[in-house]
């Protein structure tokens, strides 16, 4: 048993050392954090979606921005598209395809940004949301584990972690190049509370 413990923590360490590696990702996790402070400091706000596992990174993102992270600070407007309400009215009068981008068509305005994430870069949903958004005038920063994805290639800033065969250790990078984002917004909106 320790043996797989001590393996499955390897590979987070190897996927973890390959990202601290690529110049280039850690570029755009910058550009991307600076996109979201000038959306929140003009007044916007950023939407987040995704399924399953990245629902949840979803939710975890959009509640550390209006709650609170390391300090005490103004929330800011960060919505997750997780409403099981929604969900299964537009699911079952439009399709599964249409869940994010529908309630984008009803919520997102010029100047917002969404997030998206898929693990795979081909979830439907997500990609039918990011064109929906772009359309709108939105800014939007797709969060995947692969860089030949389709959401990738949608996206107006990709982040791609490749961390190996399996979603959760793409998901493990997910949800810190999440926390380095909030990280960043919260210290230049509130440097004081840094």
């Amino acid at each position: 048993m320790r043996d797989v413990i001590r393996q499955s923590l390897e590979e987070a360490r190897t996927a973890l050392d390959r990202l601290l590696a690529n110049a280039e990702t850690l570029d755009r996790i910058g550009t991307a954090a600076e996109r979201l402070t000038a959306c929140f400091e003009e007044g916007g706000r950023v939407f987040a979606c995704g399924n399953g596992g990245s629902m949840c990174d979803a939710v975890h993102f959009a509640e550390e921005l209006t709650g609170r992270f390391r300090r005490d600070r103004p929330g800011m407007a960060a919505v997750a598209i997780s409403d099981p309400g929604h969900i299964t009215c537009v699911a079952n009068d439009f399709g599964y395809e249409e869940i994010f981008s529908r309630y984008l068509q009803s919520h997102g305005r010029a100047g917002d940004i969404l997030l998206g994430l898929s693990t795979s870069g081909k979830s439907r949903n997500v990609l039918r949301a990011l064109s929906v958004a772009q359309a709108l005038g939105m800014t939007t920063i797709a969060l995947t584990g692969q860089t030949s994805s389709p959401l990738a290639a949608a996206a107006d800033i990709a982040i791609c972690t490749p961390a190996g065969k399996f979603a959760d250790r793409v998901q493990e990078l997910h949800i810190k190049v999440i926390h380095i984002l909030i990280e960043l917004v919260e210290r230049h909106r509130f440097p004081a509370k840094s």
